[in-house]
């Protein structure tokens, strides 16, 4: 039992005893006095009338008339004179008159006065013995109002002090539950601090948890704070603080290879011409701040189009990698453009040349490089701030109407299934099966990966039916052979407002299915709709369902308020993970990154793991577990 309902039946128990007892003083003590005033009315009637009949000198009828008039102008329920022989002279009695007052409460709590007795005389002899008891309905009935009355007094004051025991009882309530609240919300790894009650006792309480929170928070930014330093040191350029040459090609590769990424794009190549010169000519300090400004304007161009990746290739060479862009044109000339107005306003003959190609899914990285490289040679033959573009690669040539259509047949037709790959923990057992879907947007055709059509099912707003058809098949699933599934969530799916309604009613179905369902989120998406995903973990923790981050690691630093909403597990991005065997800072970065989400009770796993040497790194590092090529398919 709650600490507050103890209080309450403590409370109900104290209030129901003192009803009582008032009550049964109050009725106990009209009871004594309306018996007491019985008697006495008993008694001196029988001294009256005994003295009057002394006076009629024993004359039997003068006294009988006597006792007949007293009777009849009373209510009297018994007049008896005995004559001193004990021969009852005569006797007038009556039945006793019913009141309002109920039979049970007369049973119960009737009164019963002593009777009236007096000595009749004639002179100095002795006549007989009169005995008088008088009605006691109308007693009874007074005594039954005064019950009365004192029960609805009564009634009405417990009521009244029940209500101010509510109130007492609801200002120690409510910090109560702020004290439970912020004690969940730190199993849930949320810090959060509450107001001091001002209830003495539970003030102490509430000012050590928030002390303990304080601290808490505080070690957690301090982790935070080392990690996105190592994280820098690892993967970014030190002057610019874009992604280094070995991060920046990394993210590209996992780009290219990624079942759940874009379907194509862009990789804009860019050169800042003589940069050598430009250092003799400015100083090594302007250089640095020229290069500053250029990595900046580079960045703002990249911006423009949504998902895009920037690093720093060498001193003189920038790449960006956009996701889903309709035109190399645009993205290569607008960079060309801000770069031609920044370099003028340091030097007249500083410049810069950029080279595009466009890029798809499974695409040869190699031959993409080569390809950017050689639009870029082709850019500085021609001179300062040429643009050149290689548009030879695949493209999406279907309109936005025609892939609605391919993608709504196959959700209707159920064209659709999982592909599976297992996540195993350091030691090789299983922890659930990885889940990317595939469709068939072609009767007859084959199943296509999702880079292939999720874009375009983000474009027609068609990603919330296809989450649901993966997260029934994964459910399925679960039912026929009890192994945990995951499946991906698009961040689109938690703008639909139907869809987390509808997520929940499938996983109500499924109730012995639904713990093993783990639903990621990737972290860009998840970082830009914070509350959204809070709201998805309060939904699927309620059923038994697991919610985490997939594609993690390069803005953990920023996602606090994201780690605090409940997730259950961060899955690192294959770019941060490739070739860590080999490269110490990032391994100290990966190994800080998992402190500090094991210290907040998150479990941390790895995509996309190629190689033994970087398995065992990872399993230095103190990772739960990987997936990816290196683990053997079931």
């Amino acid at each position: 039992m709650s600490l507050i309902r103890q209080v309450w039946l403590l409370l109900a128990l104290t209030l129901l005893l003192a009803f009582a007892a008032a009550f049964g003083i109050t009725v106990h003590s009209a009871r004594q006095v309306l018996e007491t005033q019985l008697a006495l009315k008993n008694s001196d009637t029988a001294q009256f009338l005994a003295l009057a009949l002394s006076q009629q000198k024993g004359d039997a009828t003068a006294m009988e008339l006597v006792v007949t008039s007293q009777f009849d102008k009373g209510d009297y329920q018994l007049i008896r004179l005995t004559g001193s022989d004990g021969r009852v002279l005569f006797d007038r009695h009556a039945d006793p008159k019913p009141g309002q007052a109920p039979g049970w409460f007369v049973s119960g709590l009737g009164l019963a006065p002593p009777t009236g007795v007096a000595e009749v005389s004639d002179g100095w002899k002795q006549l007989g013995r009169l005995e008088v008891r008088s009605q006691a309905g109308f007693a009874h009935d007074q005594l039954w109002k005064s019950a009365v009355s004192a029960a609805i007094f009564l009634a009405v004051l417990s009521l009244a002090l029940g209500g101010l025991a509510a109130v007492a009882v609801r200002r120690i309530r409510l910090p109560l539950q702020a004290t439970v609240q912020q004690a969940t919300a730190i199993t849930e790894r949320r810090f959060i601090t509450i107001s001091e009650p001002v209830v003495p006792e539970l003030r102490e309480v509430t000012r050590a948890m928030n002390t303990m929170v304080a601290r808490l928070k505080s070690m957690f930014d301090e982790q935070t704070a080392q990690v996105e330093q190592l994280r820098r040191q690892a993967n970014c350029d030190a002057l610019t603080g874009l992604s280094n040459r070995a991060h920046f090609m990394g993210r590209l590769k996992v780009t290219l290879r990624s079942e759940d990424g874009s379907a194509g794009g862009a990789i804009v190549l860019v050169r800042l011409a003589d940069l050598q010169g430009l250092n003799r000519k400015l100083g090594h300090t302007a250089t640095d701040r020229l290069l500053q400004e250029a990595a900046a304007a580079i960045v703002e161009s990249a911006r423009r189009v949504g998902s895009f990746e920037v690093g720093r290739l060498n001193g003189s060479d920038f790449a960006m990698v956009l996701s889903d862009v309709g035109s190399l044109r645009e993205p290569a000339v607008d960079v060309a453009a801000r770069l031609r107005n920044l370099l003028r306003a340091h030097d007249s003959n500083a410049n810069a040349v950029v080279g595009a190609v466009r890029w798809w899914h499974g695409a040869p990285l190699s031959s993409l490089l080569a390809a950017a490289d050689q639009a870029l040679a082709r850019a500085e033959a021609r001179g300062a701030y040429a643009v050149e573009l290689d548009d030879t690669g695949d493209g999406l040539v279907l309109g936005e109407d025609a892939w609605r259509d391919r993608l709504q047949g196959a959700v209707a037709n159920q064209r659709a299934k999982l592909v599976e790959f297992p996540l195993v923990d350091m030691r090789g057992a299983v922890v659930h099966r990885e889940c990317p879907l595939r469709l068939q947007l072609e009767e007859g055709g084959e199943m296509v990966p999702a880079a292939q059509w999720l874009p375009m099912a983000r474009r027609t707003q068609l990603t919330a039916r296809i989450d649901l058809v993966a997260a029934r098949l994964a459910l399925t699933a679960i039912a026929g052979d009890g192994m945990a599934r995951a499946v991906n969530i698009s961040p689109g799916s938690l703008l639909d407002s139907s869809f987390v309604p509808n997520l929940r009613a499938l996983l109500q179905g499924y109730p012995a299915e639904a713990p093993g369902l783990w639903l990621e989120v990737p972290e860009d998406g998840a970082l830009r709709h914070i509350e959204l995903v809070r709201e998805l973990v309060n939904q699927m923790h309620a059923l038994g369902a697991r919610v985490g981050l997939e594609h993690a690691g390069e803005r953990l630093t920023e996602a606090a308020g994201l780690l605090e909403s409940g997730l259950d597990f961060v899955k690192l991005d294959a770019s941060f993970v490739e070739g860590l065997a080999a490269d110490h800072a990032r391994r100290e970065h990966v190994a800080g990154a998992v402190r500090m989400l094991h210290g907040i009770g998150l479990k941390v796993y790895a995509e996309g793991v190629t190689t033994s040497d970087d398995a065992t790194a990872l399993d230095v590092c103190g990772l739960d577990g990987i997936t990816g090529p290196v683990v053997p398919p079931m």
